[in-house]
């Protein structure tokens, strides 16, 4: 008996040199259908997604970059981070109508059920075959969060703030973190981590709206980098105890200018499309002492994902913890929410919803 219905994707169409636009470099293609009850498993998962994580590393893939072994390919479906529920499984240990979900590199822990590693992260699609060699996350809520949220606050987003903070942040009260890009998903995580540590923060974000955020989860100086001089704020702010790098170039070297002795900078992320050349002023590290380091929240999820998910769902349930979303509802959203992620023009974490589950 088959079930064939339409298996809607997004492609890779064209490699962008600014910001890829939709229709252009990423499309959106209804055009192919997939039997639900007869397609080939080969010992994996057929999925259908629920939601998808859209963020800036995909731009990053989209310029030719291999993060951990993975590339967009042209005229096939991107890749990305999300959560889907199985349809049929072939793995022991995961069952149908279970909710999993890949990270953004695909790799992946268990909560709590199976360990399997996918070999390439889930499509952007409505359908996929995961075959697997080894990493998929079995999901358990335990909260009333929307699984919207399990791909960002409570997802990649606050995982990667959660545990670069805990591994990396020398927080002592009293003393001054800056956070850029601090109204994203990420950067808004660090800030409320930093002020239950009871340090000072400094926040820049684009917009007035963004501004508001930032005072709305406790930054002490919220400024607008568009209007103000990032190395003129921190001069008068200064100096910055710790560094939480979003964007690097030009906005890295002012606060280099403006460490303290003995600070720290923590690498997050940097910006494709700032135009920004490197950091010149790395000298700033040795005259000043300071620490610098990048990481991948992979590499640190054995270490804090059981008390992630221990401690920070239910802040967020609870609202202690304070998140924003841009949600869109149709697949062929994908593009204009990249967009707007890349633009600065995203009200929150953004995130494609195909189903409430």
């Amino acid at each position: 008996m088959s079930e064939i219905v339409r298996n809607s994707r997004i492609i890779y169409a064209a490699v962008p040199t600014g910001f890829p636009e939709p229709g252009i470099h990423l499309t959106y293609n209804d055009s192919l259908t997939i039997d639900l009850e007869n397609v080939p498993l080969n010992g994996g998962l057929l999925i259908k997604t629920v939601a998808l994580s859209i963020d800036p590393y995909m731009r990053t893939i989209m310029l030719g970059a291999d993060i951990d072994g993975e590339k967009y390919l042209l005229d096939q479906p991107i890749l990305g981070y999300g959560i889907g529920i199985v349809l049929r499984s072939e793995i022991s240990d995961i069952r149908p109508g279970q909710y999993v979900h890949v990270d953004a590199l695909g790799n992946s822990a268990v909560i709590p059920l199976a360990r399997v590693t996918l070999t390439r992260q889930p499509e952007h699609a409505e359908y996929s075959v995961a075959s697997v060699s080894a990493g998929v996350r079995v999901m358990k809520r335990s909260t009333s969060l929307p699984w919207s949220v399990y791909v960002g606050a409570a997802g990649m987003a606050g995982q990667t703030a959660f545990y670069g903070w805990r591994e990396h942040a020398p927080a002592k009260k009293g003393s001054t973190l800056y956070v850029s890009t601090g109204a994203g998903a990420v950067g808004s995580m660090v800030i409320q981590l930093a002020k239950r540590d009871g340090m000072r923060v400094i926040a820049s974000a684009g917009t007035q709206e963004k501004i508001d955020f930032l005072k709305e989860i406790g930054a002490d100086v919220a400024f607008n980098y568009k209007e103000t001089s990032v190395r003129e704020l921190l001069a008068k702010q200064g100096p910055v105890d710790i560094y939480w790098d979003n964007v690097g170039g030009d906005t890295l070297d002012a606060a280099l200018e403006n460490m303290s002795v003995g600070g720290a900078i923590i690498i997050c992320g940097y910006s494709t499309n700032a135009g920004s050349a490197p950091a010149s002023s790395l000298m700033k590290m040795v005259y000043k002492d300071v620490h610098m380091v990048g990481f991948g929240f992979n590499t640190l999820e054995h270490k804090y994902l059981d008390e992630f998910y221990a401690t920070i769902p239910p802040k967020l349930e609870s609202g202690e913890l304070k998140f924003r979303e841009e949600v869109f509802r149709s697949l062929d959203k994908v593009p204009e929410a990249l967009l707007r992620v890349l633009t600065g023009k995203n009200r929150g974490k953004a995130v494609v919803v195909l189903s409430d589950g």
